[in-house]
């Protein structure tokens, strides 16, 4: 396993579809007030962090939240840090998804995101993380999504896929990975 640099990941705050249940993928919808306030937790999280880059994902909605964390001290974005695509299932209910494709979601859990048709699936996204981790020369402030804030943790752990959907992902906590470990910080 590769001695990756200390990594602080955040996911975006809620956004209008997230309390929809509507699945975004690449497609974006702006933050709630709830997700602004989750944004403002991150900063205060992050306040006294020095001398780590900032970057986020190139979605609005982690583009919003960035500006909220970061407060105006520049970021970098960076596309390999968008959501997993999901292609034909963007934009639609979660619940509507369940019950016209049964056959998806029979496996449970997180393994739809795998089987999301014309989608970029864990392969696309574990080849744009491991890119993302390689480029890195020190610790870094990232704000994410859900499954992207995953594979980070999962890629900078040295952990297999299968242990995927076992990682938490809470919006308005910060997820430090250093050293192969993870703790979170609400």
């Amino acid at each position: 396993m590769p001695d990756w640099p200390d990594l602080y990941l955040m996911r975006h705050g809620q956004t209008v579809w997230n309390a929809e249940g509507r699945m975004q993928g690449r497609l974006d919808s702006p933050l709630t007030p709830l997700g602004e306030a989750q944004a403002r937790r991150l900063a205060w999280l992050v306040r006294d962090l020095r001398g780590a880059a900032r970057y986020a994902s190139t979605a609005g909605r982690a583009r919003q939240t960035a500006g909220i964390v970061f407060g105006g001290r520049g970021f970098t974005l960076d596309e390999r840090l968008h959501e997993i695509d999901i292609g034909a299932f963007a934009g639609r209910l979660s619940s509507d998804l369940r019950a016209a494709h049964p056959e998806v979601f029979a496996c449970g859990g997180l393994g739809w995101y795998d089987r999301a048709p014309r989608g970029e699936h864990f392969s696309g996204l574990e080849a744009r993380v491991r890119a993302f981790l390689g480029d890195l020369t020190g610790p870094a402030l990232i704000v994410t999504h859900g499954i992207t804030l995953r594979m980070l943790r999962l890629v900078a752990m040295g952990l297999p896929l299968e242990r995927l959907a076992e990682m938490p992902v809470m919006q308005g906590a910060l997820h430090l990975v250093s050293g192969g470990r993870h703790r979170v910080f609400f």
